[in-house]
């Protein structure tokens, strides 16, 4: 499992979050995840890329969107 925490955000680019879900399919955060992202500490960022690393969310969607292009 690789990490990413030195990436500035998550974020992918096809947010479903402004689509109405609570949690994005693109990036595996939450409404107010993606919402507060840029006001977090980075101890609160620090736990969100945790979370989607262990998870193995972040990766499996990067392998996701490789495979389509």
């Amino acid at each position: 499992m690789s990490t990413h925490t030195s990436l500035d955000s998550p974020c992918l680019g096809f947010c479903t979050t402004a689509l109405g879900d609570d949690i994005c399919k693109s990036c595996g955060r939450t409404f107010e995840e993606v919402t507060r992202w840029i006001v977090m500490s980075p101890e609160e960022k620090a736990d969100v890329w945790a979370r989607l690393n262990r998870d193995g969310w972040w990766d499996a969607q990067r392998r996701k969107m490789q495979r389509q292009t």
